[in-house]
């Protein structure tokens, strides 16, 4: 029988196992993950300022589904404001998420980081009800402005892979939307939708 420590440090070593094989697969491999791959050229391009669309105050509609993975259809609503600031002259930038509905408040911020050599963004999240990080996903915006964004994570003690798309961006709104897949890339289960309107 393994200890807590011994369980979370497997589960960690296996996390970061699978991450760098995503990490290792050729572009065109992407295609497996439900999104086909963007251009050579598309990766070439400095996506350091692709964020500065959503700097400024937001009216969140948040649609929240808080049993993943279980077959449950139960969504929870919740509606409140999304802050975005940014940093390092658009490199990096930070939202402050607060919403509250029926069954509850939600809080947390994310920090966005991009990596110029990498020509990608990481988008990192911590609740304030615990106070830690997930695991962060990381990923690039397209030419027509929608961005996509990979990761790993646990689920109710399994590893998942994570899918984070943001879509439908114009001045005035933008959608984002999670999605979790327990069969490395097969099939995926949303289970996070929020649209923003400009305040």
């Amino acid at each position: 029988m393994t200890n807590g420590y011994e369980r979370v440090t497997r589960m960690r070593t296996v996390r970061t196992a699978i991450w760098l094989a995503l990490a290792a697969l050729p572009l065109d491999s992407l295609s497996a993950f439900g999104q086909a791959a963007p251009p050579i050229a598309a990766q070439a391009r400095d996506g350091s300022h692709d964020f500065d669309w959503e700097v400024g105050s937001w009216t969140t509609q948040l649609r929240y589904l808080p049993e993943p993975l279980t077959g449950s259809n139960r969504w929870v609503e919740y509606r409140g404001t999304s802050d975005v600031r940014a940093l390092l002259d658009g490199r990096a930038n930070v939202v402050e998420l607060s919403v509250e509905g029926a069954s509850g408040r939600i809080e947390g911020v994310s920090l966005r980081l991009y990596n110029p050599k990498a020509r990608q963004w990481t988008l990192n999240f911590a609740s304030v009800r615990n106070g830690l990080l997930t695991p962060p996903v990381t990923g690039a915006f397209d030419e027509k402005g929608r961005g996509t964004f990979y990761g790993v994570d646990t689920v109710n003690d399994r590893t998942v892979l994570v899918r984070f798309v943001i879509s439908d961006v114009t001045p005035k709104s933008a959608r984002f939307e999670q999605a979790y897949s327990a069969d490395g890339g097969t099939t995926w289960e949303t289970n996070w939708i929020a649209v923003d309107t400009r305040r």
